[in-house]
């Protein structure tokens, strides 16, 4: 499927899960102006906002691409929740004990969190590889390992005795990412980090060898690919994004500290992305701004409108079935119409 069919399916996915949310907000007895207008303004309707949707975007970026890297090579990772707050806890107290300058400090902080994240998925692939574990299930396991590990890190070993909630102390101020008016600094390196991304899909080798094993790896294999190795370095390179995501979240964000509940949905929300996307890395991103604004206006339409903000969750929801519908949709008739539209011209040939 070339790129603008794609982007049109997402569209066409996009209008739909709109119309039904549309219909959802009616049966409440809401008016959808009224919760669309809150919705959009508060997320794209004045400066701020426009920060806090580029803020809830960067984290869904990589997170995002984490899903669609993996599932495009036919790795089945389904751990973006746990690689990123495994990240998220790796950056944060980097982020308390390092002693070294800012200039060393970051990036040792930024690598520390994709190295955390790479770890934690690379164990899924070592026992697929190992014990035959399907990474399907190994992924969402480890997801609940990685949010009571970190809940138990951040509630003993390195809980801050004067927050209210179970979280560590603060990083060092020198170490934020995040301007005056609490711009994460961090979407420059998720772009960066994207464009990478699609760098290796388009122009490296290993890019199409992930490709072509995610399409059919008995024939990746015959051809000369390295299957085993390709789907573990797939693998890492996936966990790594996930883990960088919460690395950048601790240096940008507003708290600076990792605190319980931290990872929120954004690594769900990845995993959502990608489907959207159909692993396509641009749409990916796109999409990524796009569930951003309904995340940054989400709590604003919640003041205004009373419709709670985990509306939210509904709506990328339907989004989400409408998006894959449509594409299944299209995928079968076009098909039938291209075969009847070929039966057609042979009759008439012969």
């Amino acid at each position: 499927m070339s790129r603008f069919r794609k982007f049109i399916v997402g569209i066409l996915g996009l209008i739909v899960g709109l119309i039904l949310s549309i219909l959802i907000v009616k049966m409440q007895g809401k008016s959808p102006l009224e919760v669309y207008k809150a919705l959009f303004g508060y997320s794209l309707g004045s400066l701020l906002s426009i920060i806090s949707t580029l803020n809830a975007a960067t984290p869904l970026i990589l997170t995002g691409l984490s899903a669609a890297m993996a599932w495009d090579a036919g790795a089945i990772n389904l751990g973006q929740p746990g690689q990123f707050l495994i990240g998220a806890i790796t950056a944060a107290l980097l982020g308390i004990y390092l002693p070294f300058p800012v200039w060393i400090s970051i990036p040792l902080i930024l690598i520390g969190a994709a190295a955390a994240g790479a770890l934690w998925s690379g164990l899924a692939a070592f026992f697929r590889q190992k014990y035959n574990m399907d990474e399907f299930v190994s992924t969402l396991m480890l997801n609940f390992i990685a949010e009571y590990f970190t809940t138990y890190l951040v509630t003993y070993p390195f809980l801050d005795p004067k927050a209210y909630v179970a979280s560590t102390t603060a990083i060092r101020k020198a170490f934020t990412l995040a301007t005056p008016d609490q711009f994460n600094k961090g979407i420059y390196l998720a772009v960066l980090v994207a464009i990478f991304t699609w760098w290796i899909v388009k122009r490296w080798g290993i890019g199409y060898e992930w490709h072509m094993i995610g399409l059919n790896q008995r024939f990746a294999a015959v051809g000369g690919c390295k299957t085993e190795r390709d789907y573990s370095l797939a693998m890492l390179y996936s966990g790594a994004l996930s883990g960088l995501a919460g690395g950048i979240l601790i240096l940008g964000g507003t708290q600076h500290r990792f605190m319980k509940g931290i990872g929120g949905n954004f690594g769900w929300d990845g995993v959502m992305l990608a489907m959207i996307a159909n692993n396509d890395v641009i749409m990916t991103v796109i999409f990524a701004f796009f569930f951003g604004a309904l995340k940054a206006g989400g709590i604003g339409m919640e003041f205004d409108t009373s419709v709670p903000s985990e509306f939210i969750l509904v709506i990328e929801a339907i989004i989400v079935i409408s998006v894959v519908a449509t594409r299944a949709t299209i995928d079968l008739y076009g098909g039938k119409l291209k075969a009847l539209v070929k039966t057609r011209r042979v009759v008439k040939n012969s």
